[in-house]
């Protein structure tokens, strides 16, 4: 699954949460978080903020 079928997949509500905690980690770290949307930027923001991913796009807490 590529970056572009993973955002139509948590547009439509089908992502995990651990699957959407990695698609906003990979955004975040390509940089695209901030081009896309507002709902994207934000939401990185909103991640970053409560350290689940790191700026550079690190996840910080354990996904099991």
């Amino acid at each position: 699954m590529d970056q572009i079928d993973k955002i139509i997949a948590y547009e439509q509500g089908e992502l995990s949460e651990v699957n959407s905690v990695i698609l906003f980690a990979e955004l975040i770290k390509t940089g695209q978080a901030w081009s896309l949307q507002g709902h994207y930027g934000r939401t990185a923001k909103h991640l970053i903020d409560n350290e689940v991913i790191s700026k550079e796009g690190e996840i910080l807490v354990d996904l099991d």
